[in-house]
């Protein structure tokens, strides 16, 4: 068998050890394997020959065969290029170097055919082509040529002599080499019942297609094999879990739970909630460990589900806990949880760092003793010195915000782990939630409680402050408060502060009657959590800040978001933004500053957010402007293995196909057993071992 995978890069034809090191520092390329899989961006068609003539600035890339006519070098100095005229017959273009002027004179003569390639603008009122390649026609047979691959490649390797072109003739050196077939990665079974293409001619097509159907069948082979791996992946690890960790069964829902339905619900829940809580219900008393997500928009009414849900494992004998990642936001579901079990007889402690001495003694002995029934609090609550008599249901609040090391450590709370309930507030396209969350249950509500109004957001240019200071006044005189929120952002974060500072001193001036605080994440937590409380309080009307405030803030009567620089805003951090207000009955408003000075994907965004206030709808417009990488918190976090191809954001048909093969596998074969299977759990095993897989923590 011929295995690339133990072929190192630096003794290809051509390469040697100075270009190897680029490869493996700029691209991780340190086998024929590694480059074999590093697939083109995209293909241009070489079969094709087009008439000068024909041509215009607006084209693509095109070809052309003619004759150099004349040379004309142009400039001096750093201006100095050189214009070569070039004809066909049918018309004159001008072929343009900035650089390396003399060993093109010296290469290229007059009168001399030549097919040129490359991509025509216009300068002047001329077409010409910068940097072309340029091809002795004498070589060439056209109909080979097909589609040409192009490869992205960094400044550092451009340096180096590696531009798209010499990746290509180092491509061409490997499959040259493969004169057997590869040792296929997925069974025969999956091959022939799925019509996929063989690894062999997949990676041969992908980057030497002859046609766009050949290039069609080899990107889908290989989109296939990686979207399934990551899918097994997810299912095998979660059915492992089934099958080893046994969950508490809560038999019943009781007096505690029935006190609170009928004495002190505030308001009748929304169907979305009766649905969720209802799948809770059924996970946890199923006997299996419930792993559920719970995703709803801000202000749907998580955090009562919650506590519902909570209620359930005190009225079968458990404890409850819920973790947060802030003290502001731990401190926020401690009032709202009290508040709600006002008049019954329930032990709620809050832990966080600022708990000392007596006060945190004090909830150590009642955690063990069983008194304290609902444990809330920031990362505390997962310190050794901190453990509880019985716990039985664990709920995690904004989940991509713990590691998913914090959250093992809940498990080892007890001989058995408890029940687990992810909350978050960012939507989640569903493509991206069967990938980073797919060994969990995903519960979502999808309706805001009754007497919501839907916030209106409204897109503003930057010069015209007074008519946005007026709003702002009219509302503060009615009694509401206001977020400004400015971007802070690591590249230019000094700039950004003292932009913030500006602004502070410009509102200040702006309304000298009323009080202004500011928040930033450079201040000390202590002031930090002064100011915020000063805001929450109502001693202030106006707080200036920056992102700090994105999750988790609850004040009903703040009724006003201006953003700042909305344009340098992602869409999912503009979406967290405005659920900071319309937490009241009032009907709330949003508004997004920018300049003038706009790029179409910034229009799109601002567009989506003027449109709608769907969170789902937002995320999936997101997941498509910017790609699955940078989606607030995940960072790619659960995709256990890298996707060279596929894409979360277009691939999200053939995602859920490959899901349900991959369920297939598991259910048919939950030991990994099956003959038939062998290369599968392999091919897997394989994957594992080049990836630290994260998500088979969580």
């Amino acid at each position: 068998m011929f295995d690339l995978t133990t072929r190192d890069i630096k003794y290809l034809a051509g390469v040697g050890p100075q270009k190897a090191s680029v490869l493996n520092k700029e691209l991780g390329i340190y086998s024929l394997h590694d480059l074999l899989y590093y697939f083109p961006y995209k293909y241009v068609d070489r079969s094709r020959i087009y008439y000068i003539h024909e041509i215009d600035g607006n084209m693509p890339y095109i070809q052309l065969k003619g004759k150099i006519v004349g040379f004309e070098p142009v400039g001096e100095g750093r201006a100095r290029r050189l214009i070569a005229h070039f004809s066909d017959g049918t018309g004159v273009i001008d072929l343009v170097w900035f650089q390396g002027i003399k060993y093109i004179l010296g290469k290229y003569k007059l009168g001399e055919d030549y097919l040129i390639f490359g991509k025509p603008t216009v300068f002047n009122g001329r077409i010409n082509l910068a940097h072309p390649d340029i091809e002795d026609p004498a070589g060439v047979v056209l109909s080979n040529m097909g589609l040409r691959p192009y490869y992205n490649t960094t400044e550092k390797m451009k340096r180096g002599f590696l531009n798209s072109n010499a990746i290509e003739k180092m491509m061409a050196a490997v499959v040259q080499q493969i004169q057997e077939p590869l040792p296929e990665t997925l069974p025969p079974h999956i091959i022939t019942e799925h019509h996929l293409m063989s690894l062999t001619d997949a990676l041969k097509s992908i980057h030497f297609p002859t046609n766009p159907e050949l290039l069609r069948r080899a990107q889908y082979r290989i989109k296939f094999e990686e979207l399934f791996y990551i899918q097994l992946n997810i299912l095998r690890y979660s059915k492992d879990r089934q099958l080893r960790y046994r969950g508490y069964v809560f038999e019943s829902v009781g007096d505690i739970f029935n006190t609170f339905y009928h004495r002190n619900l505030p308001f009748e829940l929304t169907g979305a909630q009766k649905r969720v809580i209802k799948e809770i219900r059924q996970d946890i008393g199923s006997g299996r460990q419930m792993n559920r997500l719970l995703q709803g928009d801000v202000g749907s009414g998580k955090t009562l589900v919650a506590l519902m849900s909570m209620l359930i494992a005190l009225d079968n004998g458990y404890q409850a806990c819920m973790m947060a990642p802030t003290e502001i936001l731990a401190n926020q579901h401690f009032e709202t949880i009290k508040e709600l079990l006002f008049g019954m007889d329930i032990r709620v402690e809050l832990l966080t760092g600022s708990v000392k001495g007596k006060k945190r003694k004090e909830i150590h002995a009642g955690l063990l003793t069983g008194d304290v029934k609902i444990l809330i609090g920031t990362h505390a609550v997962i310190e050794d010195t901190v453990n509880f008599s019985s716990l039985g249901l664990v709920i995690i609040d904004e989940q991509h915000r713990f590691g998913v090391a914090q959250r093992a450590r809940l498990w080892s709370k007890n001989l058995q782990p408890p029940h687990v309930l992810v909350m978050t507030a960012t939507p989640i396209p569903r493509t991206l939630a069967m990938t980073l969350y797919g060994d969990l249950d995903v519960s979502v509500i999808d309706e805001l409680p009754p007497g919501r109004k839907p916030i209106a957001t409204i897109h503003q240019f930057d010069n015209r402050r007074e008519s946005l200071y007026k709003a702002i006044r009219k509302q503060v005189e009615e009694g509401r408060q206001i977020y400004i929120v400015y971007p802070l952002i690591k590249e230019s974060e000094k700039i950004d502060l003292k932009n913030l500072e500006e602004g502070f001193v410009q509102i200040c001036k702006e309304f000298p009657e009323y009080t202004v605080c500011k928040v930033h994440g450079k201040m000390k937590a202590a002031e930090k959590d002064e100011q915020m409380q000063r805001f929450i309080n109502g001693e202030a009307q106006i707080m200036v800040a920056t992102t700090v405030i994105e999750v988790g803030v609850n004040v009903p009567n703040a009724s006003v978001m201006v953003i700042e620089n909305a344009e340098r805003f992602g869409l999912s951090q503009l979406h967290q933004l405005r659920g900071r207000v319309g937490r009241g009955a009032d009907q709330s408003y949003c508004i997004l500053v920018t300049s003038y000075k706009l790029t179409d994907d910034t229009r799109k965004r601002l567009e989506t957010m003027v449109r709608t206030n769907d969170g789902f709808e937002i995320a999936e417009v997101d997941l498509k402007l910017r790609g699955p990488g940078d989606l607030e918190g995940t960072q790619q976090s659960g995709v256990a293995f890298d996707l060279k191809i596929a894409n979360l954001a277009r691939d999200g048909q053939l995602l859920q196909y490959v899901r349900d093969i991959a369920q297939k596998v598991v259910e048919h074969d939950p030991n990994a057993t099956a003959p038939e299977n062998e290369t599968l759990w392999r091919q897997l095993k394989n994957l594992r071992k080049t990836n630290v897989n994260w998500a088979a923590i969580s």
